[in-house]
C-alpha cells in the first residue's frame, strides 16, 4: 500500500483492534474473570492493545494481529457458555463500529458544501469508508473456525469439542494453516464475498 492509503486505514485499524480486544475483556470481567482487568486490558487505549509486529503486517500485507485478552474460564460461572459469550464479544465490537461509521457516512452527505470543502468531505469520506470496511473484515476473519481466532472457541465451544484431544491437535497445526491460507492469499477467496455482503447489506439499510 501507498502512504495515503496507510494513513487513510490507520484510524480504522486502531479503533477495530482496541475496541475489538476491550470488548472481550470487559465481557469477561461483567462475566466474573478479573483477569483482564488485573492485566490493565480494560482501556480502549490502542497503547494497550497493540502488537507492534502485528500492527505493522496489518498496514503491509493486510493481516495482523493485537495482543490476546488473557482469560481464566474457570472464573465463570458457565464457563463453556461465557467462553463464547467472551469469544463473540470483539467480532460484535466491529459490526457495531461498522455500523456506526456507516450512519456517520449517512449523516455526512446532509451537511451543506459550505460547511465542508470537496476535498476534507472527501478526505472524511474515505477514512470512514476504510473504518467500515476495515471492521468488516476484522469481524469476519475472526469468526473463522481456526485456532486461536474467536470462531474457533465459538465453534468448538457450541460443539462441545473444546476439551477434547482433536481441538488441541488442530490449535497445534492452526498458526501453520493461518499462515499458508495467508500467503497463498486463500484467504481472501474465503472472507472476501462475506465481506462484500455484509458491506452491501449495511450499505443497502442506511442508503
Amino acid at each position: 500500500m501507498d502512504l495515503i492509503k496507510i494513513l487513510y486505514i490507520i484510524p480504522g485499524v486502531l479503533l477495530g483492534l482496541s475496541l475489538h480486544e476491550f470488548a472481550h475483556a470487559q465481557t469477561a470481567v461483567w462475566l466474573g474473570d478479573d483477569t483482564p482487568k488485573l492485566q490493565g486490558r480494560l482501556s480502549i487505549s490502542p497503547l494497550v492493545h497493540l502488537d507492534i509486529l502485528g500492527f505493522l503486517m496489518i498496514l503491509i500485507a493486510g493481516f495482523g494481529w493485537a495482543k490476546p485478552v488473557e482469560i481464566n474460564p474457570y472464573n465463570f460461572k458457565k464457563p463453556k457458555r461465557d467462553d463464547i459469550l467472551v469469544s463473540l464479544a470483539g467480532p460484535l465490537a466491529n459490526l457495531l463500529i461498522a455500523i456506526f461509521f456507516i450512519l456517520l457516512m449517512k449523516i455526512l452527505y446532509y451537511i451543506p458544501e459550505t460547511i465542508l470543502s470537496d476535498s476534507l468531505y472527501h478526505t472524511i469520506i474515505t477514512i470512514f469508508d476504510y473504518t467500515v470496511w476495515i471492521n468488516i473484515a476484522l469481524l469476519v476473519f475472526n469468526l473463522l473456525p481456526i485456532p486461536p481466532l474467536d470462531g474457533s472457541h465459538i465453534f468448538f465451544g457450541l460443539l462441545g469439542l473444546k476439551d477434547k484431544p482433536f481441538y488441541y491437535q488442530f490449535y497445534d497445526k492452526s498458526r501453520f494453516i493461518l499462515f499458508i491460507l495467508i500467503i497463498t492469499n486463500f484467504i481472501d477467496k474465503i472472507i472476501g464475498p462475506p465481506i462484500f455482503i455484509i458491506y452491501s447489506s449495511l450499505e443497502g439499510l442506511f442508503f
